[in-house]
C-alpha cells in the first residue's frame, strides 16, 4: 500500500502532525552503495559505520559483528574502559562536524514556507541538519535538548530561545513555550552543538552509551525526560515517524511510552488518532511492533515519500 499522502498533507496543513526524525532521516540524499570515509567524509556516517569506527580505534575486544555493530555497547566500552567520557564526546564532535554536511529534501521541506507553522519536531539524531535548514530558510525556532552530558543539571532540559547564544537549564515540568506561536525542535537524545570553528563542546550532549539509554528511559518513566508541556500537544496529534527502525530495544521502549499519548484519552474503540511510519524494507517483526502501537508502517523510500508529500501539499 502507498502512504496516505492526502490524509497526511491535510493534517500537516492543520498542524495536527508531529514529525519524528530518526537515523534514516540523516541518510537522506546519500548516494546508494557509497561507503563512508572518515578521512574524506562527504556525508554523515550511519550508526553502524560510527560503531565500527569507534570499535576499531578502541580495539574493541570482540570480533562478533553483532557486538561491533552495537553502537551503545561500543560507546560504553570507549567511555568506561579505554577513553573516558570526554574522549568519546570529543571524538563524536570531530566526526559529526568533519564535513560540510547538508540535509536533504526532508529537512528543507520541514523548514520551508510550504510547511504551516509552528510545529513541534522531535529528533533523535545528534547532527544539526534540521537546524541548518531552518537557519538557511530564515525561519525562527526554539531548540530544546536533553542534557545527557551535564550531570549538574541532570533533571533539566536545555532551552535555547530563538536567537539566544546560551541555553537556559529548565525543569521539564517548567518549560514555558507558547506552542501556538513557536516552532520547537526537540533533540531527545542530545546534539552536537555549534561548529568546529567554535572550538567549544560545552553544550554537546549525547545519549549514546548503554548507561545513557538506561538513564534516559528511567527519566522517561517518571516523565522527567520529555517536557510536560509537550504531552497535551502530542495527545491531540498524529505522529509521523521518518527514518526509524525498531531493531533497537531503546526505540521500542520509547515507542511504548509514547503510545500512551498516541491514544490520548479516547475511550471508544476505533477513535484513536492514526500515526504513520515510513521505513524501507521493514521486517515482519517491525511491522508487528509498529501496528501494536497503533502506527501504520509503509515500505517506502524516504526521498520518494517527501517528494510526493511535498507535491500533495501544494494541492
Amino acid at each position: 500500500m502507498a502512504p496516505p499522502y492526502g490524509v497526511i498533507s491535510n493534517l500537516l496543513k492543520k498542524r495536527r502532525v508531529v514529525p519524528f526524525l530518526g537515523a534514516g532521516a540523516s541518510m537522506i540524499g546519500r548516494p546508494p552503495g557509497v561507503a563512508w570515509d572518515v578521512k574524506a567524509p562527504d556525508f554523515l556516517p550511519s550508526g553502524l559505520e560510527l560503531s565500527h569506527l569507534l570499535a576499531d580505534e578502541a580495539e574493541f575486544p570482540s570480533s562478533d559483528e553483532h557486538d561491533r555493530g552495537d553502537l551503545a555497547r561500543v560507546a560504553s566500552y570507549v567511555a568506561n574502559v579505554v577513553g573516558g567520557r570526554p574522549y568519546l564526546r570529543g571524538r563524536l564532535r570531530e566526526v559529526l562536524l568533519a564535513g560540510a554536511y547538508r540535509g536533504g529534501e526532508l529537512h528543507d521541506f520541514l523548514a520551508s514556507e510550504e510547511m504551516p507553522g509552528p510545529l513541534v519536531i522531535v529528533v533523535t539524531n545528534y547532527d544539526t541538519l534540521l537546524e541548518q535548514a531552518f537557519q538557511a530558510a530564515g525561519r525562527a525556532y526554539d531548540l530544546v535538548v536533553y542534557p545527557a552530558d551535564r550531570r549538574e543539571i541532570a533533571n533539566a532540559v536545555l532551552w535555547w530561545k530563538h536567537g539566544d547564544q546560551e541555553p537556559k537549564p529548565v525543569s521539564p515540568n517548567e518549560l514555558d513555550i507558547d506552542l501556538e506561536r513557536t516552532t520547537v525542535i526537540f533533540k531527545m537524545h542530545g546534539t552536537v552543538h555549534g561548529t568546529v570553528a567554535s572550538q567549544s563542546d560545552e553544550w554537546d550532549n549525547f545519549v549514546i552509551t548503554e548507561e545513557d539509554y538506561v538513564e534516559f528511559l528511567y527519566r522517561l518513566t517518571f516523565n522527567a525526560a520529555i517536557p510536560s508541556i509537550f504531552y497535551p500537544y502530542f495527545r491531540e496529534r498524529s505522529f509521523l515517524f521518518l527514518g526509524y527502525g525498531l531493531r533497537d530495544w531503546n526505540l521500542r521502549v520509547l515507542l511504548k511510552n509514547l503510545s500512551k499519548h498516541l491514544a490520548g484519552d479516547r475511550q471508544l474503540e476505533g477513535d484513536e488518532l492514526k500515526s504513520w511510519a515510513i521505513q524501507v524494507h521493514p521486517s515482519h517483526l517491525e511491522e508487528r511492533l509498529w501496528q501494536r502501537n497503533n502506527v501504520e508502517i509503509f515500505d517506502c523510500d524516504l526521498n520518494e515519500f517527501v517528494t510526493r508529500l511535498r507535491q500533495r501539499m501544494k494541492i
